[in-house]
C-alpha cells in the first residue's frame, strides 16, 4: 500500500513538472507570462480570512509567499496524482493509460476557473481578464499537458 501511495506522489509531482517546463517553454517561445507563484501564496495565506478577492495584488503580502506559492502548486499537483490513483485503481499503475488522466487534467480546469481565478480576483473563468478567451483555452492546453505528464511518469515508474 505504501508503495502505491509513493508512486501516486511520484506521478503528481512528475506531471507538476512538466506543466512547469510548458510554462517555461510558452515564455520562452511566445514570451508568455509564467505563473506568478507568490501571488498564489498570498492568496493561500489569506484563505482563513478570505476566498475571493477583487485584486490579490492589493491584500498584504507575505514575507514568504513566493515559497508558499510553489509548495501549494506542487501539493496541489501531488493531490491530483493520488486522485488519480485512487480513481484509476492500482492497476492502472502496471498498465497505464492516458484516457484517466486526460480525463483528470481536464476536470482540474475546474479548480483553476471557480475557485483560484475568482480568489485571485480575475474572475470565473477568468472572465475579468482582458483576453479571457485566451487564458481559458492555455488553461486547456497547459492541464493537457499535466495530464501528459501524469501518464508519462506514470509509464516511468511503472
Amino acid at each position: 500500500m505504501l508503495d502505491i501511495v509513493w508512486r501516486a506522489v511520484a506521478i503528481g509531482i512528475g506531471a507538476t513538472v512538466f506543466m512547469d517546463v510548458w510554462a517555461i517553454v510558452l515564455n520562452k517561445a511566445f514570451g508568455l507570462p509564467r505563473p506568478n507563484w507568490g501571488l498564489v501564496g498570498r492568496w493561500v495565506r489569506h484563505l482563513p480570512e478570505k476566498v475571493f478577492h477583487d485584486d490579490i495584488g492589493q491584500a498584504a503580502p507575505y514575507a514568504h509567499e513566493k515559497a508558499l506559492g510553489w509548495a501549494f502548486h506542487y501539493l496541489v499537483g501531488i493531490l491530483y496524482g493520488v486522485i488519480l490513483v485512487m480513481l484509476a485503481g492500482a492497476g492502472w499503475l502496471a498498465a497505464p493509460t492516458f484516457l484517466p488522466a486526460f480525463i483528470l487534467g481536464i476536470v482540474t480546469v475546474g479548480a483553476g476557473w471557480f475557485l483560484l481565478a475568482p480568489g485571485m480576483g480575475a474572475g470565473w473563468a477568468a472572465s475579468k481578464l482582458p483576453n479571457p478567451m485566451l487564458v481559458r483555452a492555455l488553461n486547456l492546453v497547459s492541464h493537457t499537458v499535466f495530464a501528459l505528464g501524469l501518464f508519462s511518469t506514470a509509464l516511468m515508474i511503472r
